[in-house]
């Protein structure tokens, strides 16, 4: 128990640690979701319209691959905590090479079922004639940096844990600066439109898989060897199981984009704005607000190895003001992007290239009315990466699943029966509400029972 003392993240004051975690787990999410962002620009002043929407179509992709890779990721981080933190350090880095082995290896099967299946995948997202030549251009690219692009994100979370936060996050910042250069010379200079953008992310990604291979090639300090890297059935069960939460989240999330786009392009078509602007549009806000999920899950991602340490090693005061304080961090950022959205909506979507009056109106509509309750948003990704990182992964898993299965897909699907296109963006304000209700009595449930096992502790 005294080494496990000695580990700064059991004796760091609370607000010290959540600091120097979360503010290079933030910079590095956010800096993940500018590769779309960017792309989105860029090819918006580009590409126009259809570029806009067929980035919308192919997003699914994505997001699909970034749920097989955060489970492994955060599973596999959240595995390796809880172990460290028993001080059962030999067996945490079995974890750690699990993890990423299987990154590899799943980055490069969905690759290969990707390109196979890639237009009936793409008519399944939802994609218009108008558009599938385009959307087959980008997805059929941006998929070749799937492998790649699993050691950027899942492994990220291992050099996280292993107490590397910059390093993390300079791996992050790499890539995106690639790409960020790459995409205006791509699509302008050498005249490659939509695909130059997909290739600039692909390259990006190459080189942020690098540093993360580099680091753990002779910087890391947990040491692995060939032995961790076998992957072993009942490791992978574990890692699966706490970080399954994450990945539900990202397949919750898939799973709404390709019903939303589907209702879209039936109310769209039969209302006055038509089948591309609702696509293209709903597209853009949902990368913008990609920013804003992307700092409440960094702040999770940040406390991460905080939550698991100190619940491993019982320290349970810490670990409730540990969540009391990324909340309060989240609930102020929410407030932040919410006022943008309602005051700044047509400023926000002609970034991403002009369009007609009906394409700005709907634009408003979609930011002031179905965002309506961002500033309580970041609570919900935020407890479903707590429950995963104290071992409670049915848990976080339930609070991934409320928002968008649970409560969105059947109002987005129902609503427009009687409200047509309007009846999708009502949709969202309601299903935000009754995620958060269900979602902060878990919480408040999870707290009293730590209070209570420090009581009884005590008491023995």
């Amino acid at each position: 128990m005294d080494d496990v003392m000695r580990n700064p993240l059991a004796s760091e004051k609370i607000s010290k640690l959540v600091t120097r975690f979360t503010i290079p787990a933030i910079i590095s999410m956010v800096v993940s979701s500018l590769y779309n962002i960017v792309d989105q620009i860029f090819i918006g002043q580009g590409v126009g319209l259809l570029g806009n929407e067929a980035t919308n179509i192919a997003f699914p992709i994505t997001t699909i691959g970034a749920a097989f890779f955060l489970t492994l990721g955060i599973g596999g981080a959240s595995n390796y905590n809880l172990r460290a933190g028993e001080g059962r350090s030999e067996e945490a880095k079995y974890f750690a090479g699990n993890s990423m082995a299987a990154l590899v290896l799943v980055g490069a099967i969905l690759l290969v079922v990707i390109e196979l299946f890639l237009d009936p995948l793409l008519h399944l997202f939802g994609s218009t004639q108008e558009a599938m030549e385009l959307s087959r251009q980008y997805a059929g690219i941006t998929a070749i940096g799937l492998p790649f692009w699993s050691l950027q994100i899942g492994g990220n979370h291992m050099v996280r844990a292993d107490r590397s936060p910059k390093y993390s996050m300079l791996c992050m910042l790499v890539g995106a600066i690639i790409n960020i250069i790459l995409d205006p010379i791509f699509i302008f200079k050498c005249g490659w439109g939509i695909k130059g953008a997909a290739w600039a992310t692909v390259i990006g990604q190459m080189a942020a898989c690098f540093m993360v291979v580099v680091y753990f090639a002779g910087f890391s300090r947990m040491k692995l060897k060939k032995k961790h890297f076998r992957i072993a059935a009942k490791n992978i069960k574990m890692i699966i199981g706490l970080g399954m939460a994450s990945g539900i989240n990202q397949i919750a999330l898939a799973l709404v984009q390709i019903v939303m786009n589907n209702v879209l392009r039936k109310y769209g078509a039969e209302s006055v704005y038509g089948a591309d602007i609702p696509l293209a549009v709903v597209g853009i806000v949902a990368k913008v607000n990609m920013v804003f999920f992307a700092i409440a899950i960094g702040l999770t991602q940040g406390c991460q190895p905080i939550f698991g340490f100190n619940y491993g090693a019982k320290l349970y005061s810490r670990v409730r003001e540990t969540y009391r304080t990324a909340a309060k961090a989240a609930i102020i950022v929410g407030i932040i992007f919410f006022a943008c959205f309602q005051i700044f909506p047509r400023v926000i979507i002609s970034w991403f290239g002009g369009g007609s009056e009906e394409y700005y109106h709907f634009a408003e509509l979609y930011f002031r009315i179905f965002m309506l309750l961002t500033f309580i948003n970041g609570i919900q990704p935020m407890s479903s990466g707590f429950f995963s990182s104290i071992g409670k992964a049915k848990l976080g898993m339930i609070v991934s699943l409320t928002r968008q299965v649970i409560f969105l897909i059947p109002l987005a699907i129902i609503f427009p029966i009687y409200l047509g296109i309007e009846g999708v963006v009502y949709s969202g304000p309601i299903s935000d509400a009754a995620a958060a209700v269900l979602t902060i009595v878990f919480v408040v449930r999870e707290c009293r029972i730590m209070k209570e096992a420090e009581r009884v502790s005590a008491g023995t």
